[in-house]
């Protein structure tokens, strides 16, 4: 079962799990020719609400050809590091109810730039065995210098003497993004489709909408009660 890569009893034990399972990352290209790309994102409310939303596009032309979401009463706090078991859960009931299953997978949230290698990116990764990066608007570990000012610019992040990801400027002057190979991707992929994900705004556009939709989502049941 596949919710079963995010089931636990104790902190401790959820690490075990993190540090169990980062041993199988693949921070290596395992995908051929990419057709549709998809982007995850998780809102939460203020009343106790998440909302995960999954949107599915054509990796050429960025054309929306599908979304997916589920919502829920909140049962995990926020708690650094342990991001994925909070939204976990909620993404992977949205994946269910996807009838096109992308070949890659953007992720609001860290991948391999984790204390230990294990962000949510690398953690559903491994879960849906699937090609995943992750794209964070913070950083969560690790050291960089800023990137030049122009869309393109890059710095690597370093972590423990080990490079974890990229500080990304997607945008001109914009603040970077935070990218790192979630799983079934090597660096150079991870920077080379985020960019090719982004148009005029500073985030990919599969994340953008499915940010968007689970704020709309959670607004409008609200707004039901």
């Amino acid at each position: 079962m596949i919710e079963d890569f995010f089931k636990f009893n104790s902190v401790e034990e959820a690490e075990n799990l993190q540090r169990s399972l980062s041993q199988r990352v693949i921070l290596d290209d395992r995908f051929s020719a990419l057709r549709f790309i998809g982007g995850v994102d998780t809102s939460f409310s203020r009343d106790g609400r998440v909302a995960s939303v999954i949107v599915i596009m054509r990796f050429e032309t960025l054309e929306l050809v599908e979304f997916s979401y589920y919502s829920a009463e909140e049962d995990f706090p926020y708690i650094p590091g342990f991001l994925s078991f909070r939204e976990g859960p909620t993404i992977i009931k949205a994946w269910e109810r996807l009838n096109i299953k992308p070949d890659i997978l953007l992720v609001d949230g860290q991948g391999y730039a984790h204390p230990r290698h294990l962000g949510i990116a690398s953690h559903l990764g491994i879960a849906l065995d699937l090609p995943t990066i992750g794209c964070a608007k913070s950083i969560l570990v690790g050291r960089y210098e800023e990137p030049g000012s122009s869309r393109g610019d890059w710095s690597p992040i370093f972590y423990r003497g080990e490079m974890v990801g990229v500080a990304l400027r997607t945008k001109d002057s914009a603040k970077p993004l935070f990218v790192s190979p979630g799983h079934k991707v090597s660096f150079e992929s991870s920077i080379e489709i985020v960019l090719r994900s982004v148009t005029s705004y500073r985030l990919p556009e599969p994340l953008r909408y499915a940010h968007r939709y689970s704020k709309s989502i959670l607004k409008e049941a609200r707004d039901r009660i």
